[in-house]
């Protein structure tokens, strides 16, 4: 029997996971979010530093494992983006309706705008400039959440527009990098040209797909759980995982756009349910992928990445692109909260708390290079990978900043 491909992978899968677990331990301890430690912990494991699946232990079975590795993380990139959906409160949003929609939408696109001339300008295709600016829309809400938590203020007016605005943010980003991928991959070379038949199809399948999640989803699942046992909700649950991969794989194969808008879709369709419903689904799929999932997607993300081959040459370009992911988020984001009606402090507070990129630029990123239009080994993926970090660390120390004065008069 001995080294068979399946028993190596049970061996790598243990690996990863405890390293993650160790790591995210380690940055909570450090005040920092786990995600931070879990990509650490990739980039340790990854032709950085160990080059783990390429060992002499692992390197006969190198490609079976990178691949099965890699499409594990997939799967949890797609349960991490339905549970985004799945958490949505949308009576939540119409109270800093106006703030949300306007910041969300210029938050998301003024990364964009900024990001593309200045990547095209050191040398870099429109296609790899086009999928760093989507990245760069990205925002992780749950850092500044965090912290806001952490300090008593996220159920202020601010918090409340920090949760509202990052979602408007991230269903924003979602449609960008659908249409990023749409036009730049391979297989729709053919039909790149045609932008408005692309669109014309992603909004005709989002349409449909956001119809049958909102109207048919939650009366299905109301049905599966008034034929279940109590005590046995495992068909609500299974229900829920089956339409987050259907919706997912119907996203790519119908509608032309990336599986975690499907997911997405299916988890906002799924929010509507019951409380006594969602609680058994929203177990279900933290627990597998929070425990297992998730964390092979985070620590598969480094295992993309070798910094040590990163150029000294391209140090002033990944400095001009941290730049531009602060400026752009606080900028965009702080000037649609100003035009919605925010004061300048409360607009520079929700600014700031919005630099964050986290796991959600880390799927976009991801998608670029399963999608063939970012390469690993190019300066462009290792430079977002860095930002992503960078802006991962800088957020907590910054939002608490600009809330120093609000802490002060609460006192």
């Amino acid at each position: 029997m001995g080294n068979t491909p399946v028993v190596t992978l049970f061996l790598v899968l243990g690996i990863i996971i405890t390293a993650a677990r160790i790591g995210g331990s380690l940055a909570r301890r450090f005040d920092q979010p786990r995600v931070l430690g879990e990509l650490i912990v990739g980039v340790l494991l990854g032709p950085t530093l160990m080059d783990l699946l390429h060992t002499s232990v692992f390197d006969i079975n190198a490609a079976h494992l990178e691949e099965t590795v890699f499409e594990l993380a997939e799967l949890g990139v797609l349960l991490l983006m339905f549970k985004v959906g799945l958490d949505v409160h949308l009576h939540e949003l119409a109270k800093v309706g106006v703030v949300a929609g306007i910041a969300g939408v210029t938050g998301a696109l003024l990364p964009v705008a900024m990001t593309i001339p200045v990547v095209m300008a050191f040398g870099y295709g429109w296609q790899s400039a086009l999928f760093a600016g989507v990245t760069l829309a990205a925002t992780s809400v749950s850092i500044s959440a965090q912290v806001l938590l952490e300090l008593g203020v996220l159920r202020t007016k601010e918090g409340n527009a920090l949760l509202a605005t990052a979602l408007i943010d991230d269903v924003v980003a979602i449609l960008l990098v659908s249409l990023a991928i749409a036009i730049t991959s391979p297989q729709e070379s053919a039909a790149a040209g045609d932008l408005l038949l692309i669109v014309a199809r992603m909004v005709l399948y989002i349409g449909a797909a956001f119809a049958v999640a909102w109207f048919i989803l939650p009366r299905i699942i109301t049905g599966i759980s008034n034929h279940t046992v109590a005590s046995q909700s495992y068909g609500v649950a299974a229900f829920a995982l089956t339409m987050a991969l259907l919706f997912g794989w119907s996203a790519q194969y119908l509608g032309g756009v990336a599986t975690i808008t499907g997911a997405f879709i299916a988890g906002v369709g799924l929010s509507r349910s019951r409380e006594a419903i969602k609680r058994p689904i929203d177990a279900a799929v933290s627990n597998l992928s929070y425990a297992f999932l998730v964390p092979i997607f985070f620590v598969s993300v480094g295992l993309h990445v070798d910094l040590s081959a990163f150029p000294l040459a391209a140090l002033p370009f990944a400095a001009l692109v941290l730049v531009l992911a602060v400026v752009s988020k606080v900028v965009g984001c702080g000037a649609g909260a100003r035009f919605g009606g925010f004061n300048n402090q409360e607009a520079l507070r929700l600014g700031v708390c919005m630099i964050s990129r986290g796991e959600v630029g880390l799927i976009i990123a991801s998608l670029g290079v399963t999608s063939g239009v970012l390469l690993p080994q190019e300066p462009v993926f290792a430079t977002l990978f860095l930002v992503i970090l960078l802006t991962t660390v800088l957020t907590p120390p910054l939002v608490r900043r600009v809330f120093q004065e609000k802490l002060t008069e609460g006192a």
